[in-house]
């Protein structure tokens, strides 16, 4: 893949031009109050007791939108009660939230991990078990970036945020903080799941302390939609080629979950990693959400010969920078 998008000079300037929604924040309040209001508490099930020692694995329901039931695995180290910060993560488009093998690492540096499995999706790359909503069956190999499309309460994406907030809300409430404000979260996710960590950062406030979102997704939506040359972007200017009277209440619904906008709200010390031949997420969008992070703990880091992937040694740059500040 070529460097096809702006030099890495502009990169650091550029700023979206997609104008944000009226009252964003009300409107969201409103979705996650309603989540709340109609949440039940998780469900917490060991998982294959003994294989894991000296980790504790459970499986774990919890309500999302709309008081779904989504599922989680929920991973920590065993045996004191000691209270661990929580690492909340997310997955990548397609995919779900596997088996806990896949999710030991930071379990075994001392952090309780909570791993959230995407609603409707999972028959891809890693296994799900949620679906979307009631009557849904269970995972599958689904494209969804233009299912509900034309409302933004409607949107998958609405929901899929609202469910990775209350991932963060049940976090809290395993981990037995009574102060939300007190507790000690991060997030973390690659490409949708770097998309869903950004947004959480923004909606869940000071309640999440860091932010880790690699290559990710669903930023600078409308520009992205323009110039990616490989899905899932590309979804959507496929539906909209043909069904053109749908063009601007799409792009309108789009606004409302761009991380590029919300990432106006993130109070989270943050770590972005971005691929400058990256042909799924383009930098330029990346950095429309970076550059938009309004604080000064931000870091980016910038793989010039890498596409939609980073380096392996880039994880131990993670595990310093969550380690700085929130020691396990």
């Amino acid at each position: 893949m070529p460097w096809f998008d702006m030099p890495l000079e502009r990169l650091r300037e550029y700023r979206t031009s997609t104008d944000e929604p009226d009252e964003l924040d009300e409107w969201w309040a409103a979705r996650l109050a309603q989540a709340r209001a109609q949440a039940s508490p998780p469900t917490l099930t060991p998982h294959q007791p003994g294989l894991y020692d000296p980790f504790e694995v459970y499986d774990v329901e919890f309500s999302g939108a709309g008081g779904d039931r989504v599922r989680a695995w929920y991973l920590r180290p065993g045996g004191d009660g000691t209270a661990r910060p929580v690492v909340v993560k997310f997955i990548g488009y397609g995919g779900g939230r596997g088996t806990p093998s896949e999710h030991i690492l930071l379990a075994a540096l001392g952090y309780a991990v909570l791993v959230m499995d995407s609603r409707g999706q999972g028959g891809r790359s890693t296994i799900g078990a949620t679906g979307d909503g009631p009557g849904s069956t269970g995972p599958e190999n689904s494209q969804v970036m233009t299912r509900g499309i034309l409302n933004p309460e409607s949107y998958y994406f609405t929901r899929l945020f609202t469910d990775a907030v209350r991932a963060v809300d049940t976090a809290v409430e395993l981990a037995g903080s009574p102060d939300p404000g007190s507790a000690r979260v991060a997030v973390t996710g690659a490409s949708q799941g770097g998309a869903l960590a950004l947004a959480t950062a923004a909606l869940a406030g000071e309640t999440v302390a860091v932010c880790h979102a690699d290559v990710p997704f669903l930023c600078d939506i409308q520009r992205a939609i323009t110039l990616a040359p490989r899905a899932p972007y590309t979804e959507i200017p496929e539906f909209l080629a043909e069904n053109v009277t749908l063009i601007e209440p799409a792009l309108n619904t789009l606004r409302y979950i761009d991380c590029a906008l919300l990432a106006r709200r993130i109070s989270a010390a943050t770590l972005v990693s971005v691929g400058l031949m990256d042909g799924i997420c383009p930098p330029s969008t990346v950095f429309a959400a970076y550059n938009e992070i309004p604080v000064q703990d931000k870091e980016i880091a910038v793989f010039p010969y890498s596409g939609h992937s980073w380096p392996k040694a880039h994880v131990e740059r993670q595990l310093r920078h969550l380690r700085d500040r929130l020691p396990g």
